[in-house]
């Protein structure tokens, strides 16, 4: 995967705008997509990145000068979901999904990324402990990738584990950008230690494709565990007698499912031996939906969430995986057939969630055995009789959904406030160096993926019972339903928590922490 393309165009404008007015030019080129932003872009480059890990991550002169070790270029692709069925839209490399990028932890990394596009794009590092100018939020202050042009990024990757990349646009009403798009890819950071107890890996991404807007629609719930907070619950209804004339607000339906850009029955078989153990690193790479996976007559001994190891490697029937949530986990070969290893939704199953597993000498039709009802909790994973650490601060968080009150689409809130696309100010102001506990509450009935950028947290408590030792990214947060996540303020510089459903966070659902 590496390359020896020339890199040329790769100096770094000086920094001479402010965050505020370079998202402003930004989301005007987004908007004015015929326009190349080249000209416009150059010379932001955003001040506020200057934090205690830049130096660390700038590179020496002689990285900005030489040959980079992987080059991402941004532009259309096809893809070939079935025979005769090809998908048009923005890929890496012109690929789904983009390239396995395998890094070595704390050891610097060259990246040159490409915008073939003719709007300024973001790359977001998903789930790395990276300064804003690299971590890919305009939100936070990155600089955009110019349309037609590029830039050079120099870091060390961190921590190790299963992580990945993706853009970072807000697509708004557009169901051709952002996350929608085919702009996913994996990324495996080696750690210093390799773990041990399986033969081989393999790589999967979930990603739906060709989405459409329909009105309302429910999402299943009843795999978490807890029950509704009559409180939450109530806040949501009194917010929908307000205003009865409202209808259900748009949500995203999709009509092409795959795996690995593939439908289920197109593309190779994954091929095992029996005997074998084969490590799964999954990745839910959907724009807004909530995925499950199971393997007919076989277990998952789950080793690592979002690339974390944890405290208690447990072998479940099936996975649930939130939006951007990645799993790490042993599939032991021992029931020799052809398989289907798919999602439990018939209707996403039948329409391509789904791939083969065929042991050697096997052949005949791949066979699909509905699991038994499992509910998904996290504290499955985690040290249980352990108490997680007492915080400095907890910072108290409400949720919630004002029905299609954005021109038809939901309008969510962190507190009671819409992120401010425009204003772009911090609602939380941290303290380098202190533990902070986020008490989560959702008053509404989604489930809702939250994710913090440029840290990860540690899970205390899932619907009052408490837990430790879990460290994430992501977290599914049920309907109705509170929960407790822990993280040090380590990382100074502007970071961005919101949930990971490009519908909901394109329409308020963000927030920005600060440090003092």
């Amino acid at each position: 995967m590496k390359t020896n393309d020339d890199n040329t165009g790769q100096s770094e404008p000086a920094a001479t705008t402010s965050r505020r007015s370079f998202i402003r030019t930004g989301l005007a080129l987004t908007a004015l997509s015929g326009i190349s932003g080249v000209t416009l872009l150059d010379g932001c480059k955003n001040k506020s990145s200057q934090n205690d890990q830049a130096d660390q991550n700038a590179g020496t002169p002689n990285a900005q000068a030489g040959k980079a070790d992987y080059t991402i270029r941004i532009g259309t692709g096809l893809i070939e979901v079935a025979p005769q069925y090809i998908i048009s839209t923005t890929t890496y490399n012109g690929q789904f999904p983009g390239p396995l990028l395998r890094f070595k932890e704390g050891e610097q990394v060259v990246v040159d990324i490409y915008n073939d596009t003719d709007i300024p794009e973001q790359f977001h590092w998903h789930g790395q402990f990276l300064p804003v100018d690299i971590d890919g939020s305009a939100e936070e202050g990155t600089p955009y990738i110019p349309a037609h042009g590029m830039r050079r990024q120099v870091f060390k990757p961190g921590p190790s584990g299963f992580r990945f990349y993706h853009t970072h646009l807000v697509a708004g009403g557009n169901l051709g950008m952002g996350q929608y798009s085919g702009q996913v890819g994996p990324v495996y950071i080696e750690p210093k230690n390799k773990p041990a107890g399986f033969d081989r890996e393999e790589f999967i991404v979930m990603k739906e494709f060709d989405p459409y807007f329909q009105r309302g629609g429910d999402m299943a719930m009843d795999f978490l565990p807890g029950q509704p907070v009559t409180e939450l619950q109530a806040m949501q209804e009194k917010a929908e007698k307000e205003h009865p004339e409202r209808p259900k607000g748009y949500e995203v339906g999709y009509k092409i499912f795959t795996i690995n850009g593939k439908q289920l029955g197109h593309g190779d078989p994954i091929k095992v031996k029996q005997g074998e153990r084969v490590l799964f690193h999954i990745l839910n790479g959907s724009a807004t939906e909530i995925r499950s996976l199971a393997l007919p007559g076989h277990t998952f001994k789950v080793i690592a969430l979002d690339g974390n190891p944890v405290p208690n490697p447990a072998e479940v029937p099936l996975l649930w995986i939130g939006t951007a949530e990645r799993i790490s986990a042993i599939v032991e070969m021992k029931n020799p057939g052809v398989w289907i290893m798919g999602d439990l939704a018939d209707d996403d199953r039948g329409n391509g969630m789904g791939t083969v597993i065929q042991y050697d000498g096997q052949s005949g039709k791949p066979e699909w055995t509905a699991p038994k009802p499992y509910k998904w909790d996290y504290r499955i994973f985690g040290d249980n009789n352990r108490k997680a650490q007492d915080p400095d601060e907890t910072i108290h968080m409400i949720f919630a959904k004002d029905q299609a009150a954005d021109h038809g689409f939901n309008r969510w809130t962190i507190n009671g406030v819409a992120f401010d696309m425009m204003n772009m100010k911090p609602m939380f102001h941290l303290k380098k160096g202190k533990r902070y506990r986020l008490h989560m509450r959702n008053a509404s009935d989604d489930i809702h993926p939250m994710h913090l950028h440029r840290h990860s947290f540690e899970i205390t408590s899932i619907a009052g019972q408490p837990t430790s030792g879990i460290i994430k990214d992501v977290v599914m947060l049920g309907g109705f339903q509170e929960m407790d996540i822990d993280f040090t303020a380590d990382n100074p510089g502007l970071s961005l928590f919101h949930c990971h459903m490009q519908l909901h966070m394109d329409f308020g659902f963000m927030a920005l922490f600060d440090y003092l």
